[in-house]
């Protein structure tokens, strides 16, 4: 395994975090191996999967070059936030009332991922395998080897998992993961709706499980229905016009009859911390370090944090120093530790809080919810950490 293809870095995993760290790294003096099972490609009509993008991750992409080409009339932004309890409690979040031009921006997930693709394959230091996937993995002190299934070998001072939740990275490195099933699973679709969003999101907090309606451009918007196995499965079966009609009165008729503008598709849900985010000559990032309940609306924006610290700290490096050298990948960790940490456990306590159907925490949840929406304090802070990831 040692005679392969030299690189300073390999990169496992060309999703929206593989792919960002590469074109971040495009002014560094790293040689860099993208390795992808397959090249993104544009949907045909609206993507299905949507994600909620923060300001601070849509600076990044600027920072790349990526944010200004994108087509923008694809783009929403999120103006206000109505989250609603399952016993009257609500909670309200504003970017006007927190002097913000905006709390996020929704998009489609292959809107920019092939943007970063069209930027990554102009760039003189990366070499893209794609379609290739990684079959074996040898770390020692003096570097990283890996073999693909096809029987190209490949070596590099440092490899970085961005291979996703079941990364076959952090598995050959020897790296431990918990996971706690939720029993759930997150039904996604894109919804026309009779009534204008007004660049709002919605989100429910139900018996059934979190509904969440983010708005897309004209009177689209994309839901996601976290739902216990068996409302999911209802979901799933039922015709697109009882589906549509259950979508709608599930969120009050907010938006007024909906019809169906994407097929549904469902993703199972599950908590995953892994026992650290580095090992010999790896770092892993995005969904290969973190997985996180989708409530929260933040599992790209972390491996986005995650991609722009690791790129900070590899074009930092002194001339002496390697891509794997342990001493930045001990800082990267550091730099990783807290915003993971304190979303991961945040959005699994309002889980277990919302999922529980004991009276004294259905009143503990809703008073929450009413007294913080009543301090524009505390949702002003909130506001901003979930705009930022600082307080």
């Amino acid at each position: 395994m040692a005679n392969g293809m030299k690189f300073d870095l390999i990169i496992v995993g060309g999703g929206l975090a593989g792919a960002a760290l590469a074109v971040a790294l495009r002014k560094s003096r790293l040689s860099i191996a993208l390795v992808e099972a397959a090249a993104p490609r544009h949907a045909q009509g609206w993507d299905q999967r949507v994600y909620a993008y923060s300001p601070a991750n849509a600076a990044f992409l600027r920072e790349l070059g990526i944010w200004e080409r994108l087509d923008h009339d694809r783009l929403c932004a999120v103006e206000r936030m109505d989250v609603r309890g399952d016993r009257n409690g609500a909670l309200q979040f504003s970017a006007y009332q927190s002097g913000l031009a905006e709390l996020a921006w929704i998009g489609e997930s292959s809107l920019i991922h092939c943007e970063l693709w069209e930027s990554l394959r102009r760039q003189h230091n990366v070499m893209v395998f794609a379609p290739a996937q990684l079959k074996d993995m040898v770390l020692t002190e003096e570097g990283a080897a890996l073999v693909l299934e096809d029987g190209r070998s490949l070596c590099a001072d440092l490899v970085v998992g961005a291979d996703g939740r079941d990364s076959r990275v952090r598995e050959l490195a020897g790296i431990g993961s918990s996971v706690t099933p939720y029993g759930e699973r997150g039904v996604v679709a894109n919804l026309r709706c009779e009534q204008a969003h007004r660049g709002t999101a919605f989100q429910w907090f139900r018996e059934d499980g979190v509904l969440a309606w983010l708005p897309l451009p004209d009177k689209l918007v994309s839901i996601v229905w976290s739902a216990p196995d068996d409302v999911a499965a209802d979901l799933l079966s039922s015709d697109d016009s009882t589906f549509c009609e259950r979508v709608a009165a599930a969120g009050g008729q907010a938006l007024g009859a909906m019809t169906l503008e994407t097929p549904r598709a469902a993703f199972p849900l599950r908590l995953m911390r892994v026992d650290s985010m580095i090992g010999m000559r790896v770092a892993l990032i995005g969904d290969a370090a973190h997985a996180i309940h989708p409530l929260s609306g933040h599992g790209i924006n972390l491996g986005f944090q995650d991609a722009k610290e690791l790129a900070a700290l590899l074009c930092g490096l002194k001339p002496w120093q390697g891509a794997g050298d342990h001493a930045l990948l001990r800082r990267y960790a550091r730099a990783r530790a807290e915003e993971p940490f304190v979303l991961q456990y945040a959005t699994h306590g309002l889980n277990r809080l919302f999922s529980s159907r004991h009276p004294a925490a259905a009143l503990l949840r809703n008073v929450g919810m009413n007294l913080t929406d009543r301090l524009p304090v505390i949702t002003n802070a909130l506001t901003r950490y979930a705009v930022s990831g600082k307080l």
